[in-house]
């Protein structure tokens, strides 16, 4: 059971980590390394030796192992990025950098994604040196540079050039999972999340005839993308449900008092989905596959017609869905555009029937009785994606306990980014007692 000294250190290290600015603006833009030391630093303090590793300068990661009591059990990854997305201060209603305490609640940058959770896993191993706590299996503890981006210089680089300190991790949790979503009255509900969609962000290059813009021009490079960004944006993705998902509509199902068959041959996913209210927006976005366009790029002059044209595109697929979603790339876009990856990385798939799902369901349900815990898979990604090269089975796990009315899942990448301390306080003791019994 977390002590005082850990509900204290929770919100102090959310506020401090939310002090050190890592803004992630891509392309390399970004420093961890203060939050890296500071992360270090309390590491320390649990009488572990934490490593701090860079593929490129500033750009680090650390890296703990804290030993079980059992060498034959396999051990566990439990992860959390330093980077956050950038903050439109003028946007915000307070500094998105000042980790300050108001009315119990800790506001800033990364209160949510996720320096609450790299702040929960401090405090625990913080606690456990205090009290002589020792897991019955090895933890190794990673908090990485660039999630917000490519996680090249993350997870991505310790998968690759640093496989050796994960040796015997078999499965791991991370951001975004166990926290309270109310779906109704007097239903709360606690997604842990046992998939991810895979990651195609795309490039798409139109090429075409320069010319005077005063001209007829057949062959336009702007007019062949436009159709085809037209066309990416109107499809209609089908139905594709993974096991995750259709094992989150089951449990849905029941809650909401709704009698269906979801492994039935005519089952309609869309026409139970319409039924489960605000539980629908757990389900509704990884039913299918997406790609929404979100940029373009061509001409330099009003009356020249450019002779290329570019896109981006955001692209996610389901597991097993992957050759689906070149192919229906491939069609979209027309003899007259090309596309390739502008970054790829696999959709996950994570079992719900096993022993460390059915650990957190019970952490979870030890501290929040009147919850329901359900299966979700993510419409993004984390990185449990480069991890999964290590043959780590990923799950979202950062447990909090949010009143009616706090939006969650808008304040990811949002603006007035906080997090309540009540809801650090049971992150603690969730993953606490998860932790122990895992």
């Amino acid at each position: 059971m977390a002590d005082r000294e850990a509900f204290d250190e929770v919100v102090r290290f959310t506020s401090e980590l939310i002090r050190i600015d890592t803004t992630n603006r891509g392309g390399g833009d970004c420093r961890e390394r203060p939050a890296a030391e500071y992360v270090a630093e309390q590491l320390a303090g649990a009488r572990l030796t934490p490593e701090l590793l860079e593929r490129t300068p500033g750009r680090t990661n650390v890296v703990a192992r804290l030993e079980g009591t059992d060498p034959s059990a396999e051990a566990m990854l439990v992860h959390g990025h330093l980077d956050v997305v950038p903050a439109e201060a003028s946007d915000w209603q307070f500094d998105p950098f000042s980790g300050d305490v108001v009315d119990g609640v800790v506001q800033g940058r990364g209160a949510i994604d996720m320096k609450n959770m790299d702040a929960m896993i401090l405090a625990v191993v913080r606690e456990w040196a205090r009290t002589g706590v020792r897991p019955r299996r090895d933890l190794v503890i990673a908090f990485t540079a660039d999630e917000e981006a490519s996680a090249e210089d993350g997870s991505g680089f310790l998968a690759d050039q640093h496989a050796d300190l994960f040796e015997g991790c078999t499965e791991g949790i991370s951001e975004s999972g166990a926290f309270t979503f109310h779906a109704g009255p007097g239903m709360q509900l606690y997604p842990i999340a046992a998939g991810e969609r895979g990651t195609g962000w795309l490039k798409l290059t139109a090429r075409g005839r320069a010319g005077h813009g005063s001209k007829v021009n057949r062959a336009n490079a702007v007019t062949r993308l436009a159709h085809a960004i037209t066309r990416i944006g109107d499809h209609e993705w089908p139905v594709r449900l993974t096991p995750t998902v259709r094992a989150a509509l089951a449990e849905l199902a029941v809650l909401h008092g709704v009698e269906t068959d979801v492994h039935a041959p005519d089952f309609d996913a869309d026409a139970l989905v319409a039924k489960l209210g605000r539980a629908a927006e757990l389900v509704q976005p990884v039913v299918r596959g997406s790609a929404n366009p979100t940029m373009l790029d061509a001409g330099y002059k009003i009356n020249v017609i450019p002779g290329e044209a570019v896109a981006y595109v955001d692209g996610r697929f389901l597991p097993g869905c992957e050759d689906e979603f070149h192919e229906t790339l491939d069609r979209l876009t027309g003899p007259d555009v090309d596309w390739v990856f502008h970054h790829r990385e696999v959709a996950l798939q994570a079992p719900v029937d096993s022993p460390t799902y059915a650990r957190m369901r019970a952490a979870v349900e030890e501290f929040a009785p009147e919850g329901h815990v359900v299966p979700y898979c993510m419409s993004g990604g984390t990185d449990a994606k480069q991890f999964s090269r290590l043959g780590i089975t990923g799950y979202g796990f950062s447990p909090l306990k949010l009143p009616e009315g706090f939006d969650y899942q808008a304040l990811f990448h949002g603006v007035d980014e906080r997090v309540p301390v009540d809801a650090l306080h049971f992150g603690v003791q969730v993953l606490d007692r998860f932790l122990r019994t895992a």
